[in-house]
């Protein structure tokens, strides 16, 4: 038995996943930069500061992910979003660093940024203006633009979708695609067209990642919403492109810790970039606790690159199940409800023979538990609380 007991349900459904993953290389000829192979993990601006953006924050944020520990457990890009560029673009058609909060020019951020052993990303809009509408978009100037991100020291494009001109985002987004590629720089690209033409369905023609979900915001509703509108396309999830339900809110004051923990381990389990969104320069203990969680941080970047699905649903109580490396499941049993739930976790549900012998790590207690569990295993779960495990057959 041991390692060999997963069913042949299970079995198939591996083949089909890794069936989909060779097609996938087989197309990505749009998009061959190699990167990618397990989701981006850094901090982006735009959740806790928006607009309020300048170098010396962005340096700082550098600084911190280097002085938490944070950089060293794969949080590497620091990601600035909208409004860093002036209005209008020079004479000669360029975009053009704001003066006023980026005065020394992206390019030196860039320098700076990589002298700390991290990656710098920044945002533009396949559109005529940006979201804010206080810079431009790149619509007509993708080429430009690239060449500009590339000489700058760019490592990674958000690409949002706003003020367009009404073409369709699968028209405009590889034109962005294309350039990138002529650069001469590998940039990590991420669409952000927020799920309304099924870009899981097309995105991995197109770029390194795809969001499914309108914004987040700092709520508990807000997030499991994203949670579940993202889980719809799971089987798109692969190495080199990854379902994006949004920025991280963690530490942002929104949702509880219990809550917080739900956020966490569901974009983790799920493949989700894990991009953080608060200000990391003065983070809580308890934030620190929740993002710094290596064991969780593990199963995102688990090199099989299987997003996890819903095996089960009964009222508020979910479980949550995928694969990973070396024959082993990651399972979360999740209570969305008001009230304190007994959940099980069954084997035929997550794919394991029900005479498996399993031994369970908790991943937020940090501890393998003593008991070895046969055919299920058991858990009391707060409300908006969630246990996450990683089970390993022994016999």
């Amino acid at each position: 038995m041991g390692k060999r007991c997963f069913s042949v349900a299970f079995t198939m459904i591996m083949v089909m996943m890794l069936a989909s993953l060779t097609r996938a290389s087989s197309r990505r000829s749009m998009l061959s930069n190699g990167l990618g192979m397990t989701p981006p993990m850094g901090w982006n601006s735009w959740n806790h500061f928006g607009c309020n953006i300048d170098e010396k924050m962005i340096k700082e944020t550098a600084d911190a992910l280097v002085s938490t520990g944070l950089s060293k457990l794969g949080y590497e890009y620091v990601n600035i979003d909208d409004c860093w560029a002036e209005i209008s673009r020079d004479d000669k058609g360029n975009l053009v660093p704001k003066k006023s909060t980026f005065p020394s020019g992206i390019k030196a951020l860039a320098d700076y940024v990589h002298s700390k052993d991290l990656k710098l990303g920044i945002y533009s809009d396949a559109g005529y203006f940006t979201c804010s509408k206080k810079m431009p978009g790149s619509l007509g100037h993708e080429e430009r633009d690239a060449k500009a991100f590339a000489s700058w020291g760019i490592d990674y494009l958000k690409y949002d979708n706003c003020n367009n001109d009404g073409s369709k985002p699968i028209e405009r987004y590889p034109v962005m695609t294309r350039a990138l590629m002529k650069a001469g720089r590998p940039i990590f690209f991420s669409l952000c067209e927020w799920g309304d033409m099924h870009p899981a369905e097309w995105g991995a023609h197109v770029g390194n990642s795809w969001r499914t979900t309108n914004d987040i915001s700092d709520t508990w509703d807000s997030m499991i919403s994203r949670a579940d509108q993202n889980e719809v396309y799971a089987e798109y999830a692969r190495p080199g492109g990854w379902n994006d339900p949004d920025m991280l809110e963690v530490g942002n004051g929104g949702m509880t810790k219990d809550e917080y923990r739900v956020h966490f381990s569901l974009w983790a389990i799920s493949k989700a970039p894990l991009l953080l969104g608060c200000d990391i320069r003065n983070m809580t203990k308890e934030t620190m606790e929740i993002v710094a969680n290596k064991e969780v941080i593990a199963v995102n970047q688990d090199p099989y690159g299987f997003q996890a699905k819903k095996v089960r649903m009964e009222g508020d109580q979910e479980i949550w199940a995928g694969p990973l490396s070396g024959y082993r499941i990651a399972v979360v049993l999740l209570n969305r409800g008001p009230v304190r739930y007994s959940i099980t976790a069954r084997w035929d549900d997550i794919g394991l023979d029900p005479k498996s012998v399993v031994e369970a790590r908790d991943l937020w207690q940090h501890k393998t538990l003593a008991t070895r569990f046969v055919g299920n295993l058991t858990a009391t779960v707060n409300r908006h609380s969630c246990k996450m495990y990683v089970l390993n057959p022994v016999a």
